[in-house]
C-alpha cells in the first residue's frame, strides 16, 4: 500500500532557509515525462541541468571550501525546481519555451540507448524538433515567462 505524507514544518530544517531568504528573477526548471522510471528521471535531470551552466553562467554561485580549506564546485546560486507532466504537455512547453528563445536542453527516449555525447548529439540531429520524442526539457528564463511555458506541468512528487 502506498501513503503519502508531509512532515511538518521545523525551525531547523535547511530548505526553511531557502525558500524564505530570497526570491529571484529567473527560474531554472525541469520537465520530466511522467512516465519514466526513476533512475531515468535522475539521469535525465542530471544530464538536462548540465548545460545551463556553460551558456548561462550567470546561474552558477562561487566556488565552495570546507572549514579544513578543501575546495569543492560550485553549483546553481538558486533552486532547480522540478516538475512532470504527460507527453503532450512536454511538447507543449518545447514549443513555447522556443516560441520565447529561452536557454533550454532537450533530453529524448533515444539518448537512453546512446552510449557517449557524440551519439546523443547525433541522435538529437537526426529528429525534426516537431518529430522528437522528448523525456526531460530543461529551461532557464524570468520566473513568468518559465511558467508560462511549464503551464499544465505539476510539481515532481
Amino acid at each position: 500500500m502506498q501513503t503519502t505524507y508531509k512532515t511538518a514544518a521545523r525551525a531547523d530544517r535547511q530548505s526553511r532557509c531557502m525558500s524564505t531568504s530570497t526570491r529571484f528573477d529567473t527560474k531554472i526548471a525541469v520537465l520530466l515525462r511522467e512516465d519514466l522510471a526513476t533512475w531515468q528521471r535522475l539521469n535525465v535531470t542530471a544530464f538536462l541541468v548540465s548545460g545551463l551552466g556553460t551558456q548561462v553562467p550567470e546561474v552558477v554561485g562561487e566556488p565552495y571550501e570546507d572549514a579544513d580549506g578543501v575546495p569543492y564546485l560550485p553549483m546553481f546560486r538558486q533552486p532547480v525546481l522540478v516538475f512532470q507532466g504527460t507527453k503532450e504537455v512536454l511538447t507543449a512547453a518545447h514549443a513555447r519555451a522556443l516560441t520565447r528563445a529561452l536557454p533550454r536542453a532537450v533530453f529524448t527516449s533515444d539518448l537512453f540507448s546512446t552510449g557517449h555525447d557524440e551519439a546523443n548529439r547525433a541522435a538529437v540531429r537526426a529528429v525534426g524538433t516537431a518529430d522528437l520524442d522528448l523525456a526531460g526539457l530543461s529551461v532557464h528564463g524570468p520566473r513568468n515567462a518559465v511558467d508560462k511555458v511549464l503551464k499544465g506541468a505539476r510539481m515532481h512528487p
